[in-house]
């Protein structure tokens, strides 16, 4: 990790969805409050059971939040774009991270200390209420999650994360598209719980099938998400 860069900015501050809304006075202020790091490709920013309840506020860069089995499996929860922020239910219960935070490329992070978050959401109540709605999403996918592992195969465990990632990516109007960059078969593979092989040979199966396309050395396409919406839906009986 780099030393902090001395580059503190309201504006910048204004690509995080947590502050949206909020007046120029209150931006500079928590510019002020925040500690600005680059830090480059692949390095942690914090790990599971370390102390430290800051929050990261990711401006540009992209970062991945994830664990480790005992055994040493990747368990990845999902990835962040420029824009989202992490760390906060250590800042809000005073507790041990719950998770790993890696960035995946190149990121610029405004860093705050536990103790200014929650002066922050006390002076601005409509940020407390978006800290709410945003932590009911949290418990609502978890339970999806849960509920997935739980009673799906890993061939639709799969099908509904490639489904996912191509309704995220934005459906053309013939119905196709484009996931770019698409994730390593060992991320996909930590994502649904289960190894780098087993997502390999069904990438290869949906391939022959015409399900999906490889194009370039880091893209797939998708030619019809309605194909991938009709295997998730015969399982789940959608």
């Amino acid at each position: 990790m780099t030393p902090a860069t001395p580059v503190r900015s309201s504006l910048a501050l204004r690509r995080i969805e947590l502050f949206e809304g909020l007046g120029d006075a209150c931006l500079d202020q928590i510019a002020a409050d925040c500690d600005w790091r680059t830090v480059e490709a692949r390095r942690p920013l914090f790990t599971r059971a370390s102390d430290g309840g800051e929050v990261y506020f990711l401006v540009s860069g992209r970062a991945r939040i994830t664990t480790y089995s005992t055994h040493g499996r990747e368990v990845a929860f999902r990835d962040c774009e420029a824009g989202e922020h992490f760390g906060d239910l250590s800042a809000l219960d005073g507790q041990p991270r719950s998770a790993d935070v890696v960035t995946l490329e190149s990121s610029l992070v405004a860093c705050m200390a536990p103790q200014a978050f929650l002066a922050l959401l006390q002076r601005e109540p409509m940020l407390a209420m978006r800290m709410m709605r945003n932590l009911t999403r949290l418990v609502r996918r978890l339970t999806e999650r849960v509920i997935d592992l739980s009673t799906l195969g890993v061939h639709t465990r799969l099908h509904t994360e490639l489904l996912g990632m191509a309704r995220a990516a934005g459906v053309a109007p013939d119905h196709s598209a484009r996931i770019d960059p698409m994730p390593p078969h060992a991320a996909l593979a930590g994502k649904i719980s289960t190894n780098r092989e087993q997502v390999t040979r069904e990438l290869g199966a949906l391939t022959r099938r015409g399900v999906l396309k490889k194009e370039g050395a880091h893209a797939v396409l998708v030619p019809d998400v309605r194909a991938l919406e009709a295997l998730v839906a015969a399982v789940r009986g959608d």
